[in-house]
C-alpha cells in the first residue's frame, strides 16, 4: 500500500454538494481487481474511478469505472469527473480544446466548453422492451399504462430500461419497490417533461432545497433556467437505489428522444430533486447528428489515499 493522489469530485453542478460524488484515484497503477472494488465498496459512491496511463496510442488517459456492485465499462458522470480531475491535476490533452478518455468501453472524445465538459454519447443500441417485462417495471415503479408514454431499452455500455412519462409531476412522485426492481434485474430510467406551470414549480423546488443544502442563493444552481426534462434513476441491481445524477442515462434518452422527435436538439436536463441535489445536464445534438451531454464538475476533497 502507499499514499496515491485522490480527489472526490461533485460532478453535474457548479456548486458543491449539489451534483453527484465522484471519488477519483488519479494513479491506479498496480492495483489488482480486488483492491479497486474493495475501495469501490469502501468510498460507497455510486462510481469509483481509477487512472491509468493509456493503452491506445490517441487516447490521454485510461480509466476503469467501479459502482459498489461491480465494474462498468463506461459511464457519464465518471467520465466528465474523471476528466476535471485529471485536467486539474496537471493533465495535458493531446490535442487543444479535447480530451480522449478510454475506457472499457472505447474511446470517449471530450469536449471543453469554458469550464464545462461534455463527452460525445456512446453508440447507442435500443430496442422495445417485451410487453411482458414493461408490466413488470411499471408495476416495479407504480405506474399506471396511461402514465407511460414510450419505452425503450437503451445501451450504450450501460443498460438502462427507459421510461418517458406523462409529465415532470409524475416522475417527481414516484416511490420504487427497490427490491422488486433489483430481483428483475432492470436499472431504470424515468423522464417526464414539465408543464408550463410545472417548470415554475419545479424550478422553485429545486431551489428550495438547494438553499436547504448549499445555503446561499447561488446554491440554486440554474436558479430561473428553463428545465426541459426531468429525470430519475434507479439502480438497484448494482447497488444503488436512486443516483442523483447520471450521465448513461442521460446520454441515452438524449439520443432516443430526440431521434423520435420527443425532445428537441438541444435542451436542459436536471436530475437529483427528490434527493435534495440540482444536478444540470446539458445536452446538444450537432449539425454532424453527434450528441453531446455536458456538465460543470468541481472538487470538493483534494489530497491523498493509502491504497
Amino acid at each position: 500500500m502507499k499514499p496515491r493522489p485522490f480527489k472526490q469530485v461533485d460532478v453535474f453542478t457548479a456548486t458543491p454538494y449539489l451534483g453527484n460524488p465522484l471519488a477519483v484515484v488519479l494513479d491506479g497503477s498496480g492495483l489488482d481487481d480486488a483492491a479497486m472494488q474493495r475501495f469501490a465498496q469502501w468510498t460507497n459512491l455510486s462510481e469509483t474511478t481509477f487512472l491509468l496511463p493509456p493503452t491506445e496510442p490517441t487516447a490521454d488517459y485510461r480509466v476503469r469505472i467501479f459502482t459498489p456492485g461491480g465494474e462498468l465499462p463506461f459511464a457519464g458522470h465518471p467520465t466528465i469527473g474523471s476528466c476535471h480531475a485529471w485536467l486539474q491535476a496537471g493533465g495535458k490533452p493531446k490535442a487543444a480544446g479535447r480530451v480522449v478518455q478510454q475506457c472499457a468501453a472505447g474511446l470517449v472524445p471530450l469536449r471543453l466548453e469554458g469550464e464545462r465538459l461534455a463527452f460525445s454519447a456512446p453508440p447507442l443500441k435500443r430496442s422495445a422492451p417485451s410487453p411482458t417485462l414493461l408490466a413488470k417495471v411499471a408495476g416495479a415503479l407504480g405506474l399506471k399504462a396511461q402514465q407511460i408514454v414510450a419505452a425503450q431499452v437503451l445501451d450504450n455500455g450501460p443498460v438502462w430500461f427507459g421510461l418517458l412519462l406523462s409529465d415532470a409531476d409524475t416522475v417527481l412522485r414516484l416511490v420504487p419497490d427497490h427490491r422488486m426492481l433489483k430481483e428483475l434485474g432492470v436499472k431504470a430510467g424515468v423522464a417526464g417533461v414539465p408543464g408550463a406551470e410545472g417548470s415554475s414549480m419545479l424550478i422553485g423546488r429545486s431551489n428550495r432545497e438547494a438553499r436547504a443544502f448549499g445555503g446561499k442563493a447561488q446554491a440554486a444552481e440554474g436558479g430561473g433556467q428553463k428545465i426541459d426534462l426531468e429525470v430519475r434513476a434507479f439502480a438497484a441491481p448494482i447497488g444503488v437505489e436512486e443516483d442523483p445524477v447520471t450521465g448513461s442515462l442521460n446520454a441515452g434518452l438524449a439520443e432516443w428522444l430526440i431521434a423520435d422527435g420527443h425532445m428537441p436538439a438541444r435542451y436542459v436536463a436536471a436530475q437529483g430533486q427528490c434527493l435534495g441535489r440540482a444536478g444540470r445536464v446539458y445536452i446538444e445534438r450537432d449539425s454532424d447528428g453527434m450528441v453531446w451531454v455536458g456538465g460543470d464538475a468541481v472538487t470538493c476533497i483534494d489530497g491523498q489515499v493509502t491504497l
